[in-house]
């Protein structure tokens, strides 16, 4: 669908106490004292304290605070937020928060800044980037975002200006497991973790790196239907703390245990015959291939007992198809993320467990969902889409390698920014513009990140803080916080089509602007604003729903609504209910399902277990299979980083509440370690290798390998501008090297290190 100006119809149409005297120019403090104004009345939008952005239901209470509820209309989140989701208003309050447009006005990373009003700030970021365009070109601009809602307005900035090199978190956190479910599946693919009887989890922490719905879908399974959980993890972290069984496995061997499960599924007769000879190629291939990946083999390489590993699969077999092995997040990363990836995909794969309760299944849109019922259960959201958007001959810079194909159009190698510059690789860039992303922490090899920042051109940074990034741009621009903005109607489908809205709480407290409107407003200044034509964001929203008044209010009153049956193709009863509700429900098949309709967008239209087109990407690698790692020296210990509950990466560290919960990344050391080292309980420690060094402090804990030593991510921070978080805890980004790995493009978070005591 098609629109320009003439297409819409306008649309319709801040707390704290008294402030300190502003320490940073620009900040809440510096603004003095502002009355909190905004709904008294529940209003039903969307969390941001994480990117699982949870559905909310948030009020102002007396004029003086915001109260921060679950939406109950999302009933697999359980109507419920957790710690950083309570702790939103703690950041739209906090002094330390960002709400004037800042320029620097010392060197980049000094700290000096100066308050600038919007329209010089455009102005100077418009005069920039169209400098660096007429004199090299729009692809030496590269622009980054959080991805989600965050990152829509500004990739289209950036198609509008020309440059295609546009770039998400991906290549930092869930890139690998994307990948491989699309060299695999042709697309992503869901956990049902709720409905399963038996979970294998390899370091995939829900319980600290918490994502409300899974979580408390893996909490139901183990609580109220008994799910037995099996953790493979080098820590004995808090999903271990709650797994049936716990196995200290050596880092970066996951993908190992992983091929002995396939190995023992085909070897003992244990797979699902009739699903692999329907649904599955490169089956023979396959298990040619994991015939040596025994248990025993699998005990020599990552520690685990083969005797359990056997064991462990005869009773995830004889759950299936109600179990699943969780194909992760963000664990040991090593550089055989895409085999590792796929060799969990494959256990699942083996088992039959997809479209079927307590295992895999794919998100049923509205499209696709409309056509099973026969009917239109549920709308479908229109796409803008603006004619006479420029196209570009220019490769982007990740296109160096055709093995990371995959990765262009799924967030990109966000880490090769910093080969270009620093290496003109493929070319040179110029400037660098980036919204809510920290790649000083997401990152690896900070120094690097800083050659990288001093050398180029222009920076600007769009953020709620000046994060340790942040504090190297140019220009920078405050966004409102997501209690202050509303935004498009987002997707949330899962076995059903599912809808839900951010919508603004609360008055803009100071003189933030919604991302949004930043870029529309910068377009427009750097003379692309026909390309930006919709007046605000209710109109957007209109278009979305195709003009019907009613469903827009639907959704904004309550903020998160389902259409239709929870749909999976393959289990019986769901089918049942579907059709009995549906009369001109497409016919089901013999067996009282849909399963013929299952497909898959891969060359084969099947699950592929080996791939041709990955062979042509990237030679060697058609089949899944294991590749020893090398991360760390003899002498050193292994280094692996996680999530905690209380914190997203290292977005939130400065957030009072989250800062007063913990403030700091205490050093996990095995007692023997410790000894061996003469460290004690809290003694302040070197951990260091050739990337760089770092001063901590220890927390022995026989909760960790003795080869091994931990840290939570995102504390640390170096630059003043984040004074709770500054200096606080050891930077793991400055400990890991600038590798990229294969195939999924994903940088390393795995390495070797030494410590010393201070």
């Amino acid at each position: 669908m098609r629109l320009d100006r003439r297409t819409f119809i306008k649309g319709a149409g801040a707390g704290t106490a008294t402030c300190a005297l502003a320490t940073l120019p620009g900040s809440l403090a510096a603004l003095g004292h502002s009355e909190l104004q905004g709904s008294a009345e529940s209003v039903a939008s969307i969390c941001e304290m994480c990117s699982t952005r949870c559905p909310i239901s948030a009020r102002v209470v007396n004029g003086k605070n915001v109260s921060i509820l679950g939406n109950k209309n999302a009933k697999s989140f359980g109507g419920a937020v957790c710690a950083r989701g309570g702790a939103g208003h703690s950041q739209l309050y906090d002094k330390q928060r960002i709400v004037k447009p800042l320029k620097r006005v010392g060197e980049r990373g000094e700290g000096n800044w100066q308050e600038i009003e919007w329209d010089e700030a455009y102005r100077t970021i418009a005069e920039n980037l169209n400098r660096i365009k007429a004199e090299h070109g729009a692809e030496t601009v590269a622009f980054s975002s959080k991805s989600g809602s965050l990152s829509g307005h500004l990739f289209h900035l950036a198609k509008a200006f020309g440059s295609p090199n546009t770039f998400t978190h991906a290549s930092t956190c869930p890139g690998s497991y994307v990948i491989a479910a699309k060299a695999m599946f042709g697309g992503k693919i869901k956990r049902d973790l709720s409905n399963s009887k038996y979970i294998i989890n390899f370091g995939h922490n829900l319980y600290e790196g918490i994502n409300m719905s899974e979580t408390r879908g893996m909490m139901n399974a183990q609580m109220e239907k008994g799910a037995k959980l099996v953790v493979f993890e080098p820590r004995f972290s808090i999903v271990a703390d709650k797994a049936d069984e716990w196995y200290a496995i050596k880092p970066g061997t996951d993908v190992a245990v992983a091929l002995a499960i396939c190995h023992t599924l085909i070897s003992d007769d244990l797979y699902d015959k009739e699903f692999v000879a329907q649904y599955v190629t490169g089956f023979d291939e396959f298990a040619k291939e994991v015939k040596a990946y025994t248990p025993e083999w699998a005990e020599s390489v990552s520690d685990v007992p083969a005797e359990d590993i056997r064991r462990i699969t005869h009773e995830y077999a004889a759950a299936a198809p109600h179990a699943l092995v969780d194909f992760g997040h963000r664990s040991s990363f090593t550089t055989e993320e895409f085999e590792m990836r796929r060799a969990l995909y494959a256990a699942n794969v083996l088992v039959g467990n997809i479209e079927r309760k307590g295992g895999l299944y794919f998100g049923k849109k509205a499209a696709s969902y409309n056509k099973y019922a026969g009917d239109n259960v549920a709308p479908t959201l229109a796409k803008p889409g603006v004619d006479g958007m420029p196209k570009t001959d220019a490769k982007r810079i990740d296109m160096v390698d055709e093995q990371y194909a995959m990765t262009w159009s799924s967030g990109g190698i966000y880490q090769t920014i910093l080969d270009a510059t620093l290496d003109a690789v493929p070319y040179q860039l110029r400037g660098w513009v980036m919204s809510r992303t920290n790649p000083m922490q997401t990152m690896t090899d900070r120094a690097r990140i800083v050659e990288t920042m001093q050398k180029l051109d222009f920076i600007v940074a769009c953020d709620i803080y000046i994060s340790e990034s942040a504090a190297y741009a140019d220009i920078f621009l405050p966004e409102s916080t997501y209690l202050e903005r509303d935004e498009e109607i987002a997707d949330k489908s899962g076995k059903n089509p599912a809808y839900y809205v951010r919508q603004r709480v609360v008055e803009t407290i100071g003189d933030t602007k919604p991302s949004w409107q930043i870029w529309k407003d910068l377009a427009t200044e750097m003379g692309q604003g026909q390309f930006f034509p919709w007046e605000n964001m209710e109109t957007l929203q209109l278009f979305q729903v195709q003009r019907d008044v009613n469903l827009l209010r639907k959704i904004k009153d309550e903020g998160f609504v389902s259409f239709g049956k929870p749909l999976m193709l393959r289990e019986r009863g769901m089918v049942k209910d579907f059709v009995a509700a549906y009369p001109n429900a497409k016919a089901v098949d013999e067996d009282g399902t849909y399963a013929s309709q299952l497909s898959f967008k891969t060359p084969s239209g099947k699950i592929e277990l080996s791939s041709e087109k990955v062979e042509k990407m990237a030679r060697g690698r058609g089949v899944i299979r294991y590749r020893e790692v090398n991360m760390k020296k003899a002498d050193e210990l292994f280094f692996i980083q996680g999530k905690v509950a209380v914190h997203t990466n290292a977005a939130t560290q400065n957030v009072p509440m989250l800062a007063n919960l913990m403030s700091d990344n205490a050093v996990w050391i095995h007692p023997i370690t410790a000894g061996l080292l003469s460290i004690s309980n809290g003694d302040k420690i070197r951990i260091y290798n050739d990337t760089g060094t770092e001063e901590g402090h220890a927390l022995v804990t026989p909760g960790i390998r003795p080869d091994t030593v931990f840290a939570y991510m995102g504390c640390g921070s170096k630059n003043k501008e984040l004074a709770r978080a500054t200096g606080k805890g050891v930077h793991c980004g400055n400990l890991l090297p600038h590798v990229t790995s294969p195939v999924t493009g994903m940088n390393l978070h795995t390495t070797g290190v030494k410590i010393a005591k201070i």
